[in-house]
């Protein structure tokens, strides 16, 4: 009996895999309150999607989905953090404002790209605007981790893959060997 591979099953769970076109394209925008239906939509549906994948696939780290991933081509996306009893994150429209200069470099993983792990610099603290539903702007400061799942999907959001983000040279490893290292994310306190 042959092991279905962790990509193969996200696909089946309905995440657009690495190669899809919406992937590769800047998604677009919300005009908020106007589109306020199809925001909400959008983000009903994303849910939906992390539901089916929680199911089958624990994430210790947290959680993020953009809506490209599951072909969708607007501006939303949500994060569950970590923590259990923390609330989801929905981002509409975002757009960082500013990023520290201090980075770190940690492996990740995506559910469009899920074969395989890569190590990634990112800031370890970066400033987003988004939109409210009723059309307003509200900027947050991520930090650490959470910046790092936060950055991610955006990256989704701008037609970008975390490979993108890696450093030359470096290629992201099979999953297996990543389960291997043992590595989680740690920060400095």
């Amino acid at each position: 009996m042959s092991q279905v591979r962790p990509s193969e099953q996200m696909r089946d769970l309905g995440v657009v895999q690495r190669g899809a076109p919406v992937l590769t394209e800047p998604a677009l925008a919300f005009i908020l309150s106007a589109e306020r239906q199809a925001a909400e939509q959008t983000v009903e549906q994303l849910f939906s999607a992390m539901e089916r994948i929680r199911r089958v696939h624990p994430f210790a780290k947290g959680m993020g989905l953009a809506a490209p991933q599951i072909a969708i081509g607007r501006a939303a996306a949500v994060v569950q953090p970590p923590e259990p009893a923390a609330p989801p994150i929905v981002l509409l429209n975002p757009r960082i404002t500013d990023r520290s200069i201090d980075e770190d470099e940690q492996y990740e993983g995506c559910l469009s790209y899920f074969d395989v792990r890569g190590l990634v610099p990112r800031p370890l603290r970066i400033t987003v605007e988004t939109t409210t539903l009723e059309g307003q702007t509200v900027t947050t400061v991520y930090e650490r981790g959470l910046a790092r799942l936060i950055h991610h999907e955006i990256d989704h959001l701008d037609g970008l893959l975390y490979t993108e983000r890696m450093r030359a040279g470096v290629a992201p490893i099979p999953v297996e060997e990543y389960r291997q290292t043992g590595r989680a994310w740690a920060y400095d306190q």
